[in-house]
């Protein structure tokens, strides 16, 4: 695959070696819309090679990739039909006048089509970093913030990207949301204007992490993920970040187990959660940590915070029992019970679900007839930059110099080519 890839990146150079040239590329697997499929259409704008085939693709034509039987087979209307292990196409030219729509949406760069599972379909997408960060910055905040905002969630998508830049990244939270050819003028404007900025501290990339709301108080690294404190993830009042309130309310009692009529033939497709969203998420927790097969939750006991905290206020640990029902691949239903006492707080958020309970900075828990109900404030980690709190700060008439300097403390703003390392 890599060579295939870098015959792209020498195509550029050698075509097009002022406009992108001194460029690094970055390799995307698009994830987020994709998921996982069998099948893809797929259209062109503008001229393509289709390496390793005599085969040529017509620009507007509507193109279909289907995974069978460990191959990827192509068809179109007018009857092309090729298979492959994977595709690779090349514009012809670099240039917004040139992408590769997935599914209905727009991708400029190199795109490769590789078989996952031998059937699953994954598109891979190449292109360099300041079109990317176009791609990242109106998804990972709102494109119609304050221009100071835009550059300095610029500065930090750059950052964290040349930390990566010799990784194959996807374009999830997991590591930057990436949104293809769908740029916003505002973004695009932020990002050129601050071409090739990035935040260094002691003349290295820093860790550029960043989450939507702190609820005003910033996060150690160390409180997060271990290992050594980081003197720019200091913990401190953010009074610019809104603080983000908010609360959820979850079932004790799922469904009884008494109320089951183990005699229906379909009694166990008569058995309803009733909190959809967290017992989704609490059974995708469940699958990967052993229990295979289909669950049917009952209920969540005990779920309740320790007394430990760290300085920022965050919840060190948390507890809570689930009791469900287990039945494995040979249709044997069994009762089950996993307790968590005492375990880090995240990973109870993990299995609760980030957008449901969205941080540890948490206010209480309570339960009230049957009923938890849990509050607090924020949205994310908290370490580094708060997206909503840089968003005050860029209404407020501050520059994103400021807003690096206040999420960022002690760095510095250098052009990336004047590290020495693009990597930490």
């Amino acid at each position: 695959m890599k060579h295939k890839l870098t015959f792209f990146v020498l195509l550029c150079i050698f075509l097009f070696p002022v406009k992108i040239g001194a460029q690094e590329m970055v390799t995307v697997k698009l994830v987020k819309d994709i998921g996982m499929q069998a099948t893809l259409d797929i259209r062109l704008k503008g001229d393509y090679l289709l390496l390793d085939s005599t085969t040529t693709l017509e620009e507007g034509v509507n193109y279909r990739l289907t995974g069978r039987k460990g191959k990827i087979i192509l068809t179109s209307d007018v009857g092309t039909k090729i298979s492959g292990d994977s595709f690779y196409l090349i514009p012809m030219r670099y240039d917004t006048d040139h992408y590769v729509e997935v599914n209905g949406k727009p991708y400029l760069g190199a795109m490769e089509f590789r078989l996952e599972e031998s059937k699953f379909i994954r598109p891979v997408n190449q292109l360099p970093v300041e079109d990317y960060l176009k791609g990242v910055v109106p998804f990972e905040v709102f494109p119609t913030w304050s221009i100071e905002t835009l550059k300095a969630q610029a500065l930090a998508a750059r950052t964290y990207i040349f930390s990566h830049v010799n990784e194959e990244i996807n374009d999830t939270v997991q590591y930057q949301v990436y949104g293809g050819y769908e740029w916003s003028d505002k973004a695009t404007k932020a990002v050129e204007e601050t071409i090739n900025e990035v935040i260094t501290f002691k003349g290295k990339l820093i860790e550029a992490f960043y989450s939507a709301s702190n609820g005003g108080m910033t996060e150690s690294n160390s409180n997060v993920w271990g290992g050594k404190p980081l003197d720019y993830f200091p913990v401190k009042e953010d009074r610019f970040d809104p603080k983000l309130p908010w609360e959820f309310s979850l079932h004790q009692v799922q469904h009884a187990l008494e109320e089951i009529n183990w005699e229906h033939p379909d009694w166990w497709e008569q058995i309803q959660e009733k909190d959809e969203q967290i017992i989704a998420n609490m059974t995708k927790w469940l699958n990967k940590n052993g229990y295979l097969g289909d669950i049917k939750i009952l209920t969540l006991q005990n779920l309740e915070l320790s007394n430990e905290q760290f300085e920022s206020k965050r919840y060190k640990k948390g507890s809570i029992t689930i009791e469900f029902l287990h039945r494995l691949y040979d249709g044997t239903v069994m009762y089950e019970q996993v307790v968590l006492k005492d375990r880090d707080l995240s990973e109870i958020r993990s299995m609760i679900g980030g957008t449901t309970l969205k941080s540890l900075l948490i206010h209480s828990i309570e339960l009230d007839n049957g009923m938890y109900t849990v509050k607090g404030k924020g949205f994310g980690h908290g370490v580094g930059m708060s997206q909503w709190g840089a968003s005050v700060m860029g209404e407020n008439g501050l520059s994103y110099r400021d807003i690096i300097q206040h999420y960022f403390p002690g760095t510095k703003v250098v052009d990336i080519y004047d590290v020495r390392s693009f990597t930490n």
